[in-house]
């Protein structure tokens, strides 16, 4: 190796283990949030966040979970391959025979590394546009910083604050024509990241325009602040904004209901039947606050 003139650090981490920009590692990075571990990609090691645009090709081809068996030249004597398998990867709906056993592999493709998609971000809707390169220089020195203020992985930074930056529901219009109304819906965890990395970038950019701080600094104060779960990131601020308006749409609707419900039914029934139906009501909405306005709305009635 040291002929090939390789750096020295380059060649003291040349030991299989790959580091993003050759100083952090993956290895101790947790996603802590269980329906985000397959869109949170960590599992594919890079050394860059730079993958020539392979995953912008198909759609949802950045959200593949990474399930593949790579075959290396350790395991070659002990694995069978079939006659499809090509570069080493096992495709789908084949079968390798290791140790005595079968194994089938499911083939899914390798997702497109977070690290990326936050840098890809960086260069969205302004001067920054398709400058690759200053974008990947503001994300090594932003992460050069958080390690600096933090003393901690800025990748497990930045997987923390994704984590608590996407918010979990959300508003859409229903209807057509002259009926259109709001509605309460959940969001998917592919979109919990999208909104998550567009949050943060847009923070950064919105607090990096005419201050004295550089974008990387910006960055790396947005994604501590947000890794905290601080009101000082933008990003938590427009979550908690979203999470607000889509708890209100849902308490309307609730009470809208149950008002419905007080005025459409006879009033001969005991009023202990309109109690319960409408706590029980209430109770599915999974709100408090609405169960106590319905139950003094019927008390009051």
């Amino acid at each position: 190796m040291a002929s090939l003139g390789l750096p020295t650090d380059v060649i003291a981490t040349a030991d299989g283990t790959r580091k993003l920009f050759n100083t952090w590692s993956y290895e101790d990075v947790e996603i802590k949030d269980i329906s985000l571990q397959d869109y949170i990609q960590i599992r594919h090691h890079v050394y860059l966040p730079h993958t020539a645009g392979r995953f912008a090709q198909k759609r949802f081809r950045k959200a593949q979970v990474c399930n593949v068996l790579c075959i290396t030249s350790d395991t070659r004597d002990q694995l069978w391959r079939g006659h499809n398998a090509r570069s080493g990867v096992v495709r789908k709906n084949e079968w390798v025979k290791m140790l005595g056993t079968f194994v089938e592999i499911p083939f899914v493709g390798v997702p497109c590394p977070v690290v990326e998609r936050l840098t890809n971000s960086l260069m969205m809707k302004g001067r920054n546009n398709g400058k690759k390169l200053m974008a990947v220089r503001i994300v090594k020195h932003a992460f050069e910083i958080i390690h600096l203020l933090t003393d901690q992985n800025p990748i497990q930074v930045l997987v923390d604050a994704i984590i608590n930056t996407g918010p979990r529901e959300d508003s859409t219009r229903i209807g057509s024509a002259g009926t259109v109304r709001r509605q309460a819906v959940d969001v998917s965890p592919l979109r919990r990241v999208n909104q998550a990395i567009a949050l943060l970038t847009i923070g950064t950019r919105e607090s990096a325009f005419r201050n004295n701080k550089t974008i990387a600094e910006c960055l790396a104060d947005e994604l501590i602040n947000a890794a905290k779960g601080s009101s000082n990131s933008y990003a938590i601020k427009k979550k908690d904004e979203l999470e607000r308006v889509a708890k209100s749409i849902h308490f309307r609707y609730c009470l809208w209901v149950c008002s419905a419900l007080a005025l459409v039914c006879d009033f001969n029934i005991p009023l202990v039947f309109y109690r319960q139906s409408l706590e029980i009501f209430s109770l599915v909405a999974g709100y408090t606050r609405s169960r106590s306005i319905c139950r003094n709305f019927i008390l009051w009635h």
